[in-house]
């Protein structure tokens, strides 16, 4: 977060003096084509800091630069009064004080993938900016080759026509909406979703919701999906056929909730879905992004929805523990149906083992801070001298924190001088996040060692061994906060028993069956040839009260020692 703040601070500085600084050099000075080019220069700038806060307020710097490129253009051109650069001058500047009004204006409205309706107005209001920024280059570029002031006029009234087009469809949306009401929503209406996901998420999080695609998918009925941030109308897209809509407002969220909708899910507890949860008709259900003790697994806002879908018992005493109190009937136990293709594995760990570290991140608070990258080095060190192969997959909000992002940077440094010495297949950054998924992560490796995360409960059904790092001071109420430590191997933060950690996990693994009742607990008894049914069979009752599952199927044969039978 820290990073983010850094950077878009550092580009509105940018931006903001270099607009100073190019005003000024054209207008109190004679290096005309030095102003020019800080004024390119300011553009560039604030296109970058586009990028970095697309809803950046740039109204003054483009102000400023569009007047310092004038009064160059005028001082180039040399010839008195221009009529057209006076009116080129009033367009320009027109179109600096209403662009933003007019993007913002076409943010407010409702936008969609995967239906067949094409919506032209918002789309256009979104690029009006990058519009002006290309309006205001163009002109500089005339004034610098000092060409004719009509060519800049013809530019600039073709960009202010496009304004007025936006402008007039917008206010007439506004002002005189259709009686059938919006295409989106007409589209929606024959689409006759049964369901809907509602995602509301910081930049980088649509992995919450594309875990979830592939199981809502499976259910066999049609839905949607509705995001309230523009970023990821077009990732959700990519990763389902399913119609996403994008609602920036209240009115944008009522034209996409239509009648035949009956259930809405979630998969975290952002402060939007209060937007959604107020649709009484629908049956609200948490599906929560992943299964761990973190503190924000047990969070009381999720006694707001009628459903709580968990994976196993073990998150249904996790609220009791928090002393968070919801009544059991909202409950339902699923399992976790994204663990269905991770293999099982009950040979011990060979004697060149592939180890996954998963680091997670910083967290919101410093009571959710469990990363721990700070002391990760000495890990790494150790599992290499062990001959070790590892996997290293960050956390995604890792580099939003400075530091985290340089002990990042340290570890993938000292994971390439390795695989440069030894030709250990080591993978890191995109080969090990992207070119991966974490079921294929898991499957490639033997052991894990993690920090308190979702990963840990997706690793145990496998049931290969994990180490757990302790990064708080809670010393030996470490397993007493976080059970799931308790079949696992627990890491100090000081790394005073890193040796006698690594050797269980990598050698002796004297915790081997207590995994598997652990297992049952956080994932739930359900056979694994149809794993993810419970989670299917829970969310088609809750779409038709009628509907009747199947009897349920025998789980698993078990072993003496408490691991999956060969057999089963």
């Amino acid at each position: 977060m820290r990073g983010d703040l850094v950077r878009k601070l550092l580009a509105r500085v940018l931006t903001t003096g270099l607009a100073v600084l190019a005003f000024v050099v054209v207008a109190l000075t004679g290096a005309t084509g030095w102003g020019l080019a800080v004024a390119a220069a300011a553009l560039l700038a604030a296109a970058v800091e586009r990028r970095v806060r697309p809803n950046a307020d740039a109204v003054a710097e483009s102000a400023l630069v569009a007047a310092g490129i004038l009064v160059g253009y005028a001082r180039r051109l040399d010839s008195g009064f221009d009529p057209a650069l006076a009116l080129t001058a009033l367009a320009l500047l027109g179109l600096v004080l209403l662009v933003g009004p007019l993007r913002d204006a076409g943010a407010l409205e409702i936008r969609a993938a995967n239906l067949p309706v094409r919506s032209w107005t918002p789309l256009v209001a979104a690029r009006l900016g990058d519009a002006l920024l290309g309006l205001l280059a163009a002109v500089a570029l005339a004034a610098a080759l000092a060409l004719p002031a009509w060519l800049a006029l013809v530019a600039a009234l073709l960009v202010a026509v496009g304004c007025g087009a936006v402008g007039l469809d917008l206010a007439r949306r506004r002002f005189r909406p259709p009686a059938g009401g919006g295409p989106v929503g007409r589209a929606l209406r024959r689409h006759q979703p049964e369901f809907l996901l509602h995602f509301s998420a910081p930049p980088g999080s649509e992995y919450q919701v594309t875990m979830w695609l592939p199981y809502l998918e499976r259910i066999g009925r049609p839905f949607l999906v509705v995001v309230r941030e523009p970023e990821f109308l077009r990732t959700v897209a990519a990763a389902t056929r399913a119609p996403v809509v994008y609602c920036p407002s209240h009115k944008t969220l009522d034209e996409a909730l239509v009648p035949s909708l009956r259930v809405a899910f979630y998969v975290n507890h952002g402060a939007k879905n209060s937007h959604c949860i107020r649709f009484h008709q629908l049956t609200h259900v948490q599906l929560h992004h992943g299964d761990s003790d973190k503190a924000p697994s047990a969070n009381p806002v999720s006694a707001i929805f009628d459903k709580i879908f968990v994976a196993g018992q073990a998150a249904i005493d996790r609220y009791a523990r928090a002393g968070v109190e919801i009544p059991a009937e909202k409950f339902v136990v699923v399992g976790r149906p994204q663990v269905e293709a991770i293999e099982v594995r009950r040979e011990p760990v060979p004697a060149d083992p592939t180890v996954l570290y998963t680091p997670t991140w910083t967290g919101h608070h410093a009571d959710a801070n469990y990363c721990s990258l700070p002391v990760a080095e000495t890990v790494l060190r150790r599992l290499l001298d062990r001959g070790a192969t590892v996997i290293l997959r960050a956390h995604p909000y890792t580099n939003q924190d400075p530091a985290s992002a340089r002990q990042l940077a340290r570890l993938t440094e000292l994971l390439a001088a390795d695989r440069a010495k030894t030709g250990r297949a080591h993978r890191w950054g995109a080969a090990a996040s992207r070119e991966l998924s974490l079921t294929e992560c898991v499957n490639r490796a033997d052991v894990l060692i993690s920090d308190v995360s979702g990963v840990i409960s997706d690793w145990l059904y496998s049931g290969k061994p994990y180490a757990v790092t302790d990064m708080g001071a809670d010393g030996d109420r470490f397993v007493e906060r976080f059970p799931l430590a308790g079949s696992g191997y627990v890491l100090r933060r000081d790394m005073s028993n890193v040796d006698e950690v690594l050797t269980d996990l990598l050698e002796t693994d004297p915790k081997a069956a207590a995994r598997w009742a652990t297992r049952s607990r956080y994932l739930g008894d359900f056979p694994a040839e149809s794993y993810a049914e419970a989670f299917l069979e829970a969310a088609r009752r809750e779409l038709d009260h009628r509907w009747q599952p199947p009897a349920p199927r025998a789980a698993d044969p078990v072993a003496p020692d408490g691991a999956p039978h060969p057999a089963g």
